[in-house]
């Protein structure tokens, strides 16, 4: 493992480096991949690069590679940004970049993880984030690991030639620890 920070079964999470500005970048412009952001410009690699040099200027905002243990391999980022420690909150975000990573659980297992640093270490309330309805994969992962629906942003997203509903949904600590007193 190359620098872990919190560590599960099949993946590990680590510090993103700017040396993954390349790969990042790869990905966000991968048609299939940027479909499920809100991203609608090119990336290039001077702008991640820049991205991540800002990130750890931010006290409180995380964003961390998720990598493959078994590989060692780089496949996806996740995060929280807009971290307000007075109100104890934050906004979740994750992507896999590698499609041939979809579906095997590794989204499930990074969301996981990072929920458990955000209630458990970083004693935070709530984690909120936002997914556009079309994005069912996203929303399976976020039902499986106990986020719930809050409300909708009717129509507030554009999309190949329509508009979409986005889903707001958050988790408290207080459903993260009934989660965890099941298991």
């Amino acid at each position: 493992m190359n620098n872990p920070f919190l560590v599960g079964k099949q993946v590990y999470l680590r510090p993103l480096e700017r040396e993954d500005a390349p790969r990042l970048a790869s990905w966000f412009n991968d048609p299939e991949v940027a479909h499920n952001l809100l991203a609608y410009r090119p990336m290039t690699r001077r702008a991640e690069e820049e991205f991540l040099d800002k990130l750890y200027g931010h006290d409180f905002d995380v964003g961390l590679g998720i990598v493959v243990k078994e590989t060692d391999r780089l496949i996806g980022v996740c995060g929280f940004k807009n971290t307000d420690p007075r109100n104890r909150h934050t906004e979740f975000g994750i992507t896999i970049g590698e499609k041939s990573e979809w579906g095997k659980g590794h989204g499930t297992e990074a969301t996981r993880l990072l929920l458990q640093h955000a209630f458990e270490t970083l004693n935070l309330n709530r984690v909120e984030l936002q997914v556009v309805e079309f994005n069912e994969r996203a929303i399976r992962c976020y039902d499986k690991v106990g986020f719930r629906r809050e409300g909708v942003l009717r129509q507030s997203h554009y999309r190949r030639g329509r508009y979409w509903d986005t889903l707001v949904m958050a988790m408290l600590r207080e459903d993260w620890d009934a989660l965890q007193s099941v298991l």
